[in-house]
């Protein structure tokens, strides 16, 4: 057993060790005194000191500290890529509960044939921020359909407010826009309170929206909203889909629009296929 552990722990120095040197082959200024050391390595029966592979890596990083964030660059860039792929996957096999789910609330146009997705917590300060993206893009774009999918990730608050609105749009989905657009504007934090306030004024029945509060279906939506969540790897509001891209941040307008764009000259429509 001991022998498996050195021999791993010595597989491991010297899989850096090649990875190091190969990260920079083509570099003269140091491939040449690397290669030099890496010939010293083993010993005439095959072995491999692995004391001496530990210095000379060490000896090299220390030399060249450049390097350690050049491959951290690399492997961000190597998961990044391996995330957008495995995204893609999961619009691809889920793409009714992101895109047409019905308990999500729509604006713009029911029925544009291009669809943004915003997941948000109406206690995010960075969603109230892309509030202004979202009747930027809609009021521009008369064939977008934007979808907003309640995600309430910020306390109990957040999760109250979440419950009414969701009762309200089951309710009174003609006017769930306004709703939706006053609570994310309001001041302060969003509560059960305030957000039963804007309910009535728009109109509601308390009795029958307290009634409607308590349908199971709600928590089983927020359910299915975590677990996509989870799935695209969101774990902040507000985040995006947009055609076959996830998109995280409050980045703009103008960087939306860029994307849906994209999603719209690219092959893959999630929303319609």
């Amino acid at each position: 057993m001991r022998n498996a552990v050195w021999l791993g722990g010595t597989a491991l120095a010297v899989s850096l060790g090649m990875l190091a040197v190969g990260y920079v082959a083509g570099r003269p200024d140091v491939a040449n005194a690397t290669d030099a050391q890496a010939l010293t390595l083993a010993s005439a029966d095959g072995t491999v000191d692995r004391s001496q592979v530990e210095t000379i890596i060490r000896g090299y990083l220390l030399e060249n500290p450049e390097i350690l964030i050049e491959m951290q660059q690399a492997l961000e860039t190597e998961q990044r890529e391996e995330q957008r792929v495995a995204n893609l996957e999961v619009i691809k096999a889920a793409k009714a509960d992101i895109f047409n789910a019905s308990y999500d609330g729509i604006v713009g146009n029911p029925d544009g044939k291009t669809t943004i997705v915003e997941f948000y917590d109406y206690n995010c300060g960075y969603c109230k921020r892309a509030q202004e993206d979202m009747l930027t893009l809609t009021a521009a774009d008369p064939d977008l359909r934007f979808v907003l999918k309640e995600f309430p990730i910020l306390g109990p608050d957040s999760s109250k407010a979440h419950v009414v609105s969701m009762a309200f749009r089951a309710l009174m989905p003609e006017k769930y826009g306004d709703f939706h657009n006053q609570l994310l504007g309001a001041p302060g934090r969003a509560t059960e309170a305030t957000a039963m306030k804007i309910a009535l004024s728009l109109g509601a029945d308390e009795g029958k929206l307290r009634e409607e509060m308590k349908n199971p279906e709600i928590a089983a939506a927020f359910e299915k909203t975590y677990e996509l969540a989870n799935r695209l790897a969101i774990t902040g509001t507000p985040s995006y889909v947009v055609g076959s891209e996830v998109v995280f941040g409050a980045l703009g307008h103008e960087v939306l629009a860029q994307k849906i764009a994209e999603a719209r000259a690219g092959e893959f429509d999630a929303a319609a296929n």
